[in-house]
């Protein structure tokens, strides 16, 4: 009825359990790889054929119309660094980052644009004092046991001295998804603050 999709945010993120790596349970990791990993890559596959099929179909009438389909896959910044007692979230959210750069050249041919989008500190709200609460809880020496302590320590390691915020997420998401950025492709979009800053 719609047609084909010309756009995906394929965003699926379960953090798990936040455990050093000694005692992290082998159940919840390979549960974060199944829905972080699999769930994506699921998603993006059945996407992408019907995208696929729509350009074949259609025909390249234009250089510009060549890449007219796009998908944003969501990583994260601690599958860049990984982050202490988060090694199965860290894992699969690498995991991702090497999805999304192998999947956009095996697309590229079928008009489809593939980045990703890494998200790092952002807040205030329910997930970021849930995060900051567990890491206080999870016997790493990494992270203070006062969830404020833990807060204020994350945002002291960002160069803006501030969280982002998930309306600075979307528009960043918004601008991988639109003709705007009709040239690229298997990026990584890091939206952190300057936390993760550095060449690579």
């Amino acid at each position: 009825k719609f047609g084909p999709p010309d756009m995906l945010w394929n965003n699926a993120g379960y953090q798990g359990q936040m455990r050093p790596t000694l005692e992290y349970d082998i159940a919840d990791f390979s549960m974060v790889m199944n829905i972080n990993v699999t769930g994506m890559f699921t998603v993006m596959q059945t996407v992408a054929k019907r995208m696929a099929a729509a350009n074949e179909a259609a025909g390249a009438s234009s250089e510009l119309n060549q890449h007219r389909y796009s998908i944003v896959n969501t990583a994260s910044v601690a599958g860049m660094r990984g982050t202490p007692a988060m090694i199965a979230y860290s894992s699969s959210k690498a995991a991702v980052l090497s999805m999304t750069v192998a999947a956009a050249k095996d697309l590229a041919p079928h008009g489809i644009r593939v980045n990703a989008v890494s998200p790092a500190l952002i807040g205030p709200g329910f997930m970021w004092d849930r995060q900051n609460d567990l890491h206080a809880k999870s016997g790493s020496p990494y992270f203070s046991t006062d969830p404020e302590q833990v807060a204020k320590g994350k945002v002291n390691g960002v160069p803006l001295k501030r969280l982002g915020s998930v309306e600075e997420v979307v528009k960043s998401v918004a601008y991988l998804l639109s003709d705007d950025s009709s040239y690229t492709t298997a990026i990584n979009l890091v939206v952190d603050g300057g936390l993760s800053g550095g060449l690579r």
